[in-house]
């Protein structure tokens, strides 16, 4: 074999091995990219298939489903973990720069005036359609994104080219969603009491449209009165009582009757956040007084 001849073998061996090796990586490139769209349209098919199932707060499915709750059990069903409050999940994943941008498998969210905190969300499915759980519409509904432009505030990409999806699925700690609901009750201290008030409104409340209204703009929808919240949540006692939880009360200490009058939100240190008579919005000592002797019920739904 002359040294030409041994030179060009030689050359196309590394020519085929180059090839070889990046035929290979794009084999796997390809494979990644087929498993993201596989996941992303399996999420999508699934918050589809739900439709016409019941709305239930922080109902976790198979048979209801919160608003939350519709994407975090869509996206299990794929083996992704994601959060299971609204707050928590508009900060997962990565942020998609404008609505022409969403695709099927994305997280849209929504307000009821189009700014500030989200308070209803749902999954995109394609072709400018997604599907969310409707607490008005007491179900799981379809709708076309177009209609609810008002309405959005942003969407979420939750599922990437990586298999690695532990750090696109961050959930915010409950004690965070606890200490913005404080915060977001506190700049309304000295708002005055008004009984009836509407839940529209923010220049008066009433105890229930108050604590409706602070977990709103956490992302945590509540029912309008103080009975309807006392059925949401999960019960605790007064010992593992923590910040951001609900306390309901009778009418005063030594009524008979158990029927709940009253609603003040936990805010740590043996104080509660809530409204009522005179000062409105206000803070109130708990521990070892009248109000923590009226309590009849409490609930977390954090």
């Amino acid at each position: 074999m002359t040294k030409r001849d041994w030179v060009m073998k030689s050359t196309v061996a590394v020519i085929l091995s180059t090839s070889l090796l990046m035929g290979g990586q794009v084999g796997q490139a390809a494979a990644a990219s087929t498993t993201y769209e596989q996941q992303t349209s399996e999420v999508a098919s699934i918050a589809k298939s739900l439709v016409g199932k019941p709305y239930s707060y922080k109902a976790s499915g198979p048979k209801e489903f919160g608003s939350a709750e519709l994407a975090t059990y869509a996206y299990k069903q794929v083996g992704v973990k994601i959060g299971s409050t609204i707050s928590g999940l508009y900060k997962t994943g990565t942020k998609v720069s404008s609505i022409s941008k969403v695709e099927a498998g994305d997280l849209v969210f929504f307000s009821s005036n189009g700014s500030g905190s989200p308070t209803f969300m749902g999954v995109y499915i394609g072709n400018g359609q997604y599907v969310y759980s409707s607490e008005g519409e007491g179900k799981v509904v379809l709708k076309k994104l177009s209609d609810y432009s008002k309405k959005f505030l942003g969407a979420r990409r939750v599922v990437g080219d990586s298999s690695d999806n532990s750090s696109n699925s961050p959930s915010t700690p409950a004690s965070d969603i606890a200490s913005k609901v404080i915060k977001n009750g506190e700049k309304y201290l000295g708002t005055k009491y008004k009984y009836g008030s509407s839940s529209s409104t923010t220049k008066s409340f009433d105890c229930s449209s108050f604590t409706q209204r602070v977990f709103k703009e956490a992302g945590i929808t509540l029912p309008r009165d103080s009975r309807q919240q006392s059925t949401v949540g999960t019960t605790v006692s007064k010992k593992n009582l923590k910040k951001g939880d609900l306390l309901f009360m009778k009418a005063s200490v030594n009524s008979s009757s158990d029927r709940i009058t009253h609603v003040a939100i936990y805010a740590g240190n043996g104080k509660i956040l809530h409204t009522y008579g005179s000062p409105g919005v206000t803070y109130s000592q708990f521990d070892g007084t009248n109000w923590e002797k009226r309590v009849v019920k409490i609930k977390r739904v954090i």
